[in-house]
């Protein structure tokens, strides 16, 4: 039966409109069903029409007799060209003993100090007799489990043993404070910013083509300088104040920047507040080991009337103060992308920082000038109002709010001061019990902690035991025991830390005393009949 060329048009333009809309496998089963249609000479009228071969519209033909169920796919399983990785299959072995060799040791790998993109990788496998493409590459380490990682910040050096304890001691301090009404501030300084025309990290929407020009280096402007942002959260009133400084982070900056933001927001937030408790890391300008940082908190409590709570994060957990995520980081993203070209700038950029959650900022240009080198000696700590928290004393500590006494100017901190009577500091209704009972003591714990390493300790070790009874049962903090035992304050320290554990270990317990014994108040007024300088003593009581 010859099929009309009329046919074999109209099939011609179907097939042209359809064909493009169709996969491999569509088109033969749609050539099919028409040659079925057509009858006898429909293969041939077909492949025509279509400009195909008439096996190929046989091939449909068979299949839509078969019955078969849809694939779901163009190709059988199975169809179609081979992977790369299944036709060399040493290629996936290469591949990861170039991307691992970091972690396998390899000195020898080609590629151990290059960076691994794809198309070093393809380049690499191609030298070696793997040719490869990148995106081949890609698929494969995708398989393997890789994928594009960037640093991860987490290596925070060893942990110190009482961190999490120290954690759980600063929360409950702040919901101390929070719930009778106190503030509760963290405090720590911005990093450093360029003033000036420098690149400023980020991104701003701008006209297309036209990026904001920037010097080519970072070298700072001798006019314009840096700016020091030390900033101020309040936790409750989700508020931050920011004092940007022009000149150096010190301690007496810090504290600075607590009192500016106490008197511009602070009184008015909290005009009950006799307390606050301040947040800080563990180093720099704030650090607990600044003698300077202690010395202004103690004059701010003073000029304020408010005891000051600090409360110190462990070292090495700067990134867990509540200032970074919650006002530093928002600062940020605010001044991205724009130079900081003036102090302005940056107080502005500050103080229009805000966020969903309620956030709001202010911000002051502090022109105030801040030495650097200052010296605190052991007589002006050994004076100061402070008291020692009896966990972690140097993480945690008050200063209350009483007038610092003068500083003696004979002192220096490198002439120990002249000891004091030690029958008068080894008094039984100062120790608690009897000069026998005190030597029985010494001589129990000196089995364990007369142990002399290095070069010889200042103080003998029936001194030491002495101070510590002392500490415990009266309260002295260890900057009078230094200046009473001619000491240095660290040394103190340092033996009333190794005095507590051995008294632990032994199972012996200093019960402090529950009322200042009388003979505090005659030491003290023995103190000032030999020196003249009032307050020298201090209890942490």
């Amino acid at each position: 039966m010859r099929i009309p060329d009329e046919t074999r048009d109209q099939l011609a333009v179907k097939f042209a409109v359809l064909f493009p809309h169709l996969d491999e496998r569509q088109r033969r089963l749609l050539m099919a069903a028409e040659a079925r249609v057509l009858g006898h000479g429909g293969v041939r009228a077909v492949a025509r029409a279509a400009s195909v071969s008439e096996t190929t519209v046989r091939k449909g033909v068979f299949e839509l007799e078969a019955g078969e169920e849809p694939l779901g796919r163009v190709r059988r399983p199975g169809g179609g060209r081979k992977r790369v990785a299944d036709l060399d299959p040493g290629l996936r072995p290469a591949l990861l003993a170039l991307v691992e060799p970091d972690e396998r040791g390899d000195p020898m790998s080609p590629l151990r100090w290059t960076v691994k993109s794809t198309r070093t990788l393809a380049r690499e496998l191609a030298r070696t007799g793997h040719k490869v493409s990148a995106d081949t590459v890609a698929d494969l380490l995708r398989e393997e489990g890789f994928s594009l990682q960037a640093n991860a910040k987490t290596i925070e050096g060893s942990q110190h043993p009482d961190r999490d304890a120290q954690f759980r001691y600063l929360n409950e301090q702040a919901r101390d404070h929070r719930d009778t009404g106190q503030p509760v501030i963290s405090v720590d300084t911005k990093k450093k910013e360029l003033v000036g025309e420098f690149k400023n990290n980020g991104r701003q929407w701008r006209p297309a083509a036209d990026p904001m020009p920037v010097n080519v280096h970072d070298f700072a402007d001798p006019q314009l300088g840096k700016a020091v942002p030390y900033g101020i959260y309040d936790l409750a009133a989700n508020t931050g104040w920011v004092n940007v400084g022009t000149d150096h982070d010190t301690a007496a900056f810090a504290v600075e920047s607590i009192r500016r933001w106490w008197s511009g927001q602070g009184r008015a937030a909290y005009p009950q507040a006799t307390r606050l408790l301040i947040t800080a890391d563990a180093g720099g300008s704030n650090g607990y080991r600044t003698r300077a940082w202690k010395l202004e908190l103690a004059r701010l409590a003073a000029e304020t009337g408010l005891t000051i709570t600090v409360c110190h994060l462990p070292p090495g957990t700067s990134k867990w103060n509540k200032i970074e995520p919650r006002l530093f980081s928002h600062i940020t993203l605010n001044w991205r992308g724009r130079p900081l070209t003036s102090h302005e700038v940056i107080v502005q950029s500050i103080a229009a920082t805000t966020t969903r959650t309620g956030l709001r900022v202010s911000a002051a240009l502090d022109t105030n000038i801040y030495p650097t080198g200052a010296r605190i000696s052991e007589a002006e700590m050994a004076a100061l109002p402070l008291t020692r928290h009896a966990f972690h004393g140097d993480w945690n500590y008050a200063l209350h709010p009483q007038p610092c006494p003068a500083v003696p100017v004979a002192w220096t901190p490198y002439a120990p001061a002249s000891r004091w009577d030690q029958t008068l500091l080894s008094d039984p209704a100062l120790t608690g019990m009897s000069r026998q009972q005190l030597d029985v003591l010494t001589r129990t714990l000196a089995l364990d902690g007369d142990v002399r390493r290095g070069r010889p300790p200042r103080l003998a070790f029936p001194e030491q035991v002495l101070a510590t009874v002392l500490h415990l049962r009266v309260a002295l903090a260890a900057e009078p025991l230094a200046v009473l035992f001619g000491s240095s304050r660290t040394a103190m320290h340092r033996t009333l830390l190794k005095n507590r554990k051995l008294l632990e270990a032994h199972g012996i317990v200093i019960p402090p005393a529950t009322t200042p014994p009388v003979a505090l108040a005659a030491l003290h007024a023995r103190v000032l009949a030999k020196t003249g300088e009032p307050n020298k003593i201090k209890t942490t009581c």
